[in-house]
């Protein structure tokens, strides 16, 4: 497989190696050993599913407590994928960053506890499939507005975006509980 750092101190993008011929294709999602000379050696406990149509914008989610690092994937569709550095401690403390992930270009990203996360649906529906450090602890759970003018993601969205009510009504950057330090 092929690791590559990003601009965001611990996330990694992740292009699994794929195994393909006339009968389709194989390659390994996750394996402790391969991840783990990665650097990404946080135990998972917990695997999500998310099922989404076009326009569909979920997030910027994070945990104040029991924060969550998730190893992120399409498994049908296409989404653009966002991580915000909410570590007060960081140098890239409010940066974000995205990238496209695909069923088509297979790619995967790692994003540490520290992050918040979200993604928007660029294709008809999305199958997406996460693998998480902790459990979701919704008492702990804090929205950062998926529009807020600081962070400034620049979402490739060509429509207003479906949103859940708490994604909506989300926290601006500037009152944002985050990480005193990195957790």
């Amino acid at each position: 497989m092929n690791v590559t750092e990003t601009a965001l101190p611990g996330v990694l993008l992740i292009e699994p190696r794929v195994f393909g011929d006339s009968r389709g294709f194989f390659l390994e999602t996750f394996s402790t050993q391969r991840y783990a000379e990665a650097g990404i050696t946080d135990p998972f406990i917990q695997d999500n599913w998310s099922h989404s149509c076009r326009g569909t914008l979920r997030g910027l989610h994070f945990q104040i407590q029991h924060p969550q690092g998730k190893l992120v994937h399409v498994m049908q569709g296409e989404i653009f994928d966002v991580a915000v550095d909410v570590r007060q401690d960081s140098p890239t403390f409010g940066n974000w960053l995205g990238v496209t992930l695909s069923a088509e270009n297979k790619r995967q990203l790692w994003i540490p506890p520290g992050f918040a996360h979200g993604f928007a649906v660029l294709s008809e529906t999305a199958d997406f499939v996460y693998k998480c450090t902790d459990s979701y602890a919704p008492d702990h759970e804090r929205t950062l507005l998926w529009n807020d003018e600081t962070i400034g993601v620049e979402w490739p969205l060509d429509t207003e975006p479906i949103l859940s009510d708490k994604d909506r009504n989300g926290t601006t950057f500037d009152k944002l509980e985050t990480f005193a330090t990195s957790p």
